[in-house]
């Protein structure tokens, strides 16, 4: 269950924040993502995912699936992105001011918190790039062997179920451009690809493997 008290940063407003504060709102942040995770797995077990229809092709309510485990793992879902969202914000918020503090302190010797910046702020990838074909949509793009992607399109790392979800989102933006975002070297890369017929096969000219979560 969601734990309150996540919308209101309660280390922010203080200038004497410490590593520990930015330790412990990160460990509420991974107990928000266990708890996540948690749901997820109770809606695999009931074979119906987050959109999956509760009703019957009659309309009627389904036998086969435990209706109100399912309606309570969705609410949770969505209430838990939302608190993951805030400590996020919240993580940021305190990295920024314990960043300027040490700054004014000891100069330019920062790294180590810029470091634990990307770290933090940077979501999990959901899938890797296999392989890039030279000359296709998705080399023209920038994108390169071993990227992790954390965002395709309207896919993130939150609603992230299979790789059906990505081919959905290329053959309905053939010609349209997608933002993607990957992590590269630790670092944050974003570039914009635009599935489109090509010499070669497919509308991307990649191959996109899961990444085990």
């Amino acid at each position: 269950v969601s734990e309150p008290g996540y919308n209101s940063c309660i280390y922010c407003g203080s200038s004497a924040i410490t590593m520990d504060d930015v330790k412990n709102l990160i460990k509420k942040k991974d107990e928000i993502e266990e708890q996540i995770k948690a749901y997820y797995d109770v809606l695999e077990d009931q074979g119906v995912g987050v959109e999956g229809p509760l009703v019957d092709a009659e309309g009627y309510p389904r036998d086969d699936v435990n209706l109100y485990q399912i309606r309570n793992a969705r609410h949770n879902i969505s209430c838990l992105q939302n608190d993951h969202k805030a400590i996020m914000a919240e993580i940021e918020e305190a990295l920024h001011k314990l960043h300027a503090r040490e700054k004014a302190k000891r100069g330019q010797d920062e790294v180590e918190e810029e470091a634990m910046e990307q770290q933090v702020t940077l979501p999990p990838p959901f899938a890797r790039v296999d392989s890039v074909t030279e000359g296709s949509p998705a080399s023209g793009a920038g994108l390169r062997l071993g990227d992790e992607i954390i965002e395709f399109g309207s896919v993130n790392t939150e609603n992230f179920q299979n790789l059906q979800n990505i081919a959905a989102v290329v053959q309905h933006s053939e010609g349209k451009p997608l933002r993607v975002s990957v992590i590269r070297s630790g670092q944050k890369a974003q570039m914009s690809l635009t599935p489109q017929r090509w010499s070669g096969r497919g509308l991307l000219g990649c191959n996109i493997v899961p990444v085990q979560r």
